[in-house]
């Protein structure tokens, strides 16, 4: 294959830019590296048995709890060897909801679990609050430790989150002076991280105000979530946490609160998104691997994740990885997405900074059809929160997107790594940017390649 003409710059305010009339060739493996993920990564198959909660006591209408019947219902079912528990029609009020090995939680048609907005309903539980290790309310819906688990349904999971909104502290969610915050406790969450505390002590709960998430599946095996619709989540929506062979398919995720990403698949080995549709307060989907001190002692990366087929509407980013991503993020594939919405800010975006750390390698992204963004088709920040301001290199490299096309977006790329952390390569193949109003930003890149790129219908060989 020919040489390409390289231009190599690391440092200062310019990019280095690579000039390349022949692209250098992705490696062959990467799509059927893919294909593979998508091949190895199948639902759960669950016992020919269904278990209705209202033989255990449930009473629709929303008024009263029936916390107690889910927790019997899924307690018969997987002791009888598993099966589907079933959500019939209806509104059922409850709390905290605890799958077990074996059982297929079903919302049908019509049905809406409506959660508790008491925090007493939620029990003290192991769990992860923005990448850290702690005890807290359990998510809504959770499983620990377990294989074979499923949320399926065309039915509607509501988290009620208008009620846990203004503990994030943030005057727009309804926080005023006085009223409770959960900002004090985060901090010290964090300090205790970064002391390297046990875990155990890491005690939050009434008084904290740390919100909880709505599906969380920590160290869990053949998960699968279909169909269902899930509206106003306290905090993130779908979060697989240490778990392996993650399936989410045609969900819905609905919500505009604080911290409403969509999916955020945290040191996940094997995962697999597609068909579904995200308008959120935060990111669609952000894959993570653990924050700072915590997420090294820990050291698992998020590796091998298929995107595909999804529709982003609202959201910070559509397609995220960071800024939690300290124990590293590898095999990342989103293919065939539809983004668009003045309220979206970024189509692709990576961030990290100094104190994260952790490596991004080996991102592939084709086919990716752009509308509206707010901000910038794709941005990659070093930047993101303290910066610079600390001791952990992060890295960014090898990363392509082939056939990128938006129709409005203000700026093409933004892109600023640091004087002791540039960015490494980054390729745009065969992309097309319409309605561009501003120059991009390219700073301490190492390689930037642009194969048959063009911006308001001009081909460009330089950005920034």
């Amino acid at each position: 294959m020919p040489q390409t003409d390289r231009r190599h710059f690391i440092g200062g305010s310019t990019a280095a830019i690579l000039l390349a009339a022949t692209a250098r060739a992705a490696p062959a493996d990467d799509w059927t590296r893919a294909e593979a993920i998508v091949a190895r990564v199948r639902p759960p198959r669950f016992a020919d048995r269904t278990i209705d909660i209202r033989a255990h006591g449930a009473t629709p209408g929303g008024q009263a709890s029936c916390t107690a019947a889910f927790a019997d219902a899924i307690a018969a079912c997987a002791a009888a060897g598993g099966g589907r528990v079933l959500v019939p029609e209806g509104r059922w009020l409850t709390g905290a909801i605890r799958l077990l090995s074996g059982v297929e939680l079903h919302v049908a048609a019509g049905a809406t679990i409506a959660f508790s907005t008491d925090p007493a309903d939620y029990p003290i539980v192991p769990t992860r609050f923005e990448g850290v290790e702690l005890l807290n309310y359990s998510p809504l819906i959770y499983a620990s430790d377990v294989r074979d688990v499923a949320v399926t349904g065309t039915g509607t999971i509501d988290g009620q989150g208008a009620a846990w909104w203004s503990w994030s502290g943030g005057a727009r969610y309804g926080w005023r002076e006085g009223l409770p915050s959960q900002r004090a406790a985060r901090a010290r969450l964090f300090a205790m991280a970064e002391e390297n505390r046990p875990v155990a002590e890491r005690r939050f709960g009434n008084g904290d105000y740390i919100r909880p998430n709505l599906l969380q599946f920590q160290r869990c095996e053949n998960v699968l979530i279909e169909g269902v619709t899930l509206r106003d989540s306290p905090c993130w929506n779908v979060h697989p946490v240490l778990s392996r062979n993650v399936l989410m398919r045609g969900v819905t995720v609905t919500g505009l609160g604080p911290n409403n990403d969509g999916c955020d698949p945290e040191s996940v080995d094997g995962m697999v998104i597609e068909g579904c549709t995200f308008d959120t307060g935060d990111d669609c989907i952000a894959i993570k691997s653990g924050r700072n001190a915590d997420g090294r002692r820990i050291g698992v990366p998020a590796r091998d994740i298929v995107i595909r087929d999804c529709t982003m509407h609202a959201g910070h980013g559509g397609v995220v990885i960071g800024s939690e991503m300290s124990g590293g993020v590898e095999n990342v594939f989103a293919e065939r997405c539809r983004m668009s919405s003045p309220n979206l800010w970024y189509a692709l975006r990576f961030k990290t900074n100094a104190v994260r750390g952790g490596r991004i390698a080996h991102v592939r992204a084709r086919d990716i059809d752009v509308g509206v963004v707010e901000r910038a088709a794709i941005i990659c920040d070093f930047n993101y929160e303290e910066g610079a301001k600390g001791d952990f290199v992060p890295e960014l490299d090898d990363v392509l997107v082939e056939r990128l096309v938006a129709e409005n977006a203000v700026r093409v790329l933004d892109a600023k790594g640091l004087p002791q952390a540039p960015i490494g390569r980054l390729a745009l193949h065969d992309c097309r940017f319409d309605g561009v109003r501003e120059e991009s930003f390219v700073q301490r890149v190492t390689e930037l390649e642009l194969v048959n790129v063009r911006v308001n219908g001009a081909p460009v060989t330089t950005l920034g």
